[in-house]
Formats: structure tokens, C-alpha cells, sequence
């Protein structure tokens, strides 16, 4: 089927489908609820304590983001990825990585400097508490978040910033499949630490080079360790 762009998602407020609509959200984007596995009313009102009618309001509002399937006659499903997406989604974001990080080296000042170093210290300091679960940390996928937006956050475009913010976020559960299904864990502590001293080193060709190491190791290992889950086309 075609590749579905994750979406801006809708907000209700603080609601009872809310908080359903969070729950399930982190589900998926964490492989919880793994792509294409169907979404049955009976298992997830005992999975989530929830009513029919929230279900449904639920499942409709991550439809929107394209994160679940609404299949005809069929019920919902969470929303597959592809061998095609994966691909694309990766060339995408090196492309726009890549530039904004020799913009924001050539751009950036010292409030740009103290940004990036600040920025993976947290990510570090919340490593360290425990390395074997990082991932699933919610203030860790916050840290990570903002360490890689200050990278290039001096690029001095808004727009790119905006597209690049998007890319970031259809990347995410590529990122836990590839944590979840790799083998060995992988140095993402040391990785970050080499793209940030070449950023503030102004060594744009190296940081180029690291940063798009870093976003193809993921694919790589998705590709590699996890291919069983994705879908042709």
C-alpha cells in the first residue's frame, strides 16, 4: 500500500481519549504494538481499561497522524512500514542534516557553542542512569531530540528547520525497531559525542561525514535486523 507522512497530531485536551490517545501513540512509535499488527476492540479495552466509543476516538485520531490503518470491513491496524519509506525517509534526512549542520557551523555563535555542548550533557547524565533502557526513557527522547536540533539550529532557516522537525519525527520508530532487533547495542553515546566536538570544532566536513553515518546506521540496522517488518513498496 502507499507510504503514509506522519502527520501534525490533534489534540484533545485533557480528556480520558487523550490520555488513550497518548498511551497508544508511545505504544507504537516504541514497537509496543509492532507494524501492521492488527488493533482488536477486545484486546485493547482489557490491554487499556478503555470504552468502545474512546477506543475508536483513539484509534480515528492516530489514523489522522497516520500512525494506524482504518481498514475497510476490517477494523484498524497499526500502520506498516516499507523497505521504500525507510529508504526514503533516511536519503531525506541526510540531505537536510547535512546542510544545516554546515550552515549552523559556518552561522553559529557562541550562544550556538553552548547550545550543542549543554544539549548532550543531559542526553549523557540521563544515559548514565541506565544505559540499557535509555531509549525508553521519556526524558531521554526529549534530550536526544534537543541535542539534534541544536546542532543545527543556527542554520538560520525556519522552513528547513520545519521539514527537517517532520523527518525527525517519521524516523522515530525506525529508530526503536532498530533498538529493539540489532544484535549488540551500538555507541550512540559515542557517536554524538564525535558530531558534537567536530561541530564546535567548525570541522564542517567531518561533522557532515558523522551525521550522515549516524542516520544510516539506523536504517542499515532496520534493513539488516528487522527487514521481516517491512512491507514491499
Amino acid at each position: 500500500m502507499p507510504d503514509r507522512a506522519i502527520r501534525p497530531r490533534k489534540e484533545f485536551g485533557k480528556t480520558i481519549a487523550a490520555d488513550i490517545t497518548h498511551r497508544l501513540r508511545e505504544e507504537i512509535i516504541a514497537c509496543g504494538l509492532l507494524p501492521g499488527e492488527p488493533l482488536r476492540f477486545d484486546v485493547l479495552r482489557e490491554r487499556f481499561g478503555a470504552s468502545f466509543t474512546t477506543l475508536r476516538e483513539a484509534l480515528t485520531a492516530l489514523s489522522a497522524e497516520g500512525l494506524v490503518d482504518a481498514q475497510e470491513q476490517r477494523g484498524f491496524r497499526v500502520a506498516p512500514v516499507s523497505g521504500q519509506d525507510l529508504v526514503e525517509v533516511t536519503d531525506a534526512r541526510v540531505l537536510i542534516d547535512v546542510e544545516l549542520i554546515r550552515r549552523s557551523i559556518q552561522k553559529g555563535d557562541d550562544d550556538w557553542e553552548i547550545a550543542v555542548i549543554s544539549t548532550l550533557h543531559r542526553l549523557k547524565r540521563i544515559e548514565q542512569r541506565d544505559p540499557e533502557q535509555a531509549l525508553r526513557d521519556a526524558e531521554w527522547k526529549i534530550a536526544h531530540r534537543q541535542f539534534h536540533q541544536a546542532l543545527v539550529s543556527a542554520c538560520g532557516s525556519a522552513t528547513l528547520l520545519a521539514i527537517r522537525a517532520e523527518l525527525f519525527d517519521r524516523a522515530e520508530r525506525y529508530r526503536y525497531l532498530s533498538a529493539n532487533f540489532r544484535p549488540r547495542p551500538r555507541d550512540k553515546a559515542g557517536e554524538h559525542q564525535a558530531i558534537m566536538q567536530a561541530a564546535i570544532s567548525r570541522n564542517a566536513e567531518q561533522a557532515a561525514e558523522l551525521i550522515e553515518t549516524h542516520i544510516r546506521s539506523t536504517a542499515d540496522n532496520v534493513a539488516k535486523y528487522a527487514g521481516h517488518l517491512l512491507e514491499a513498496g
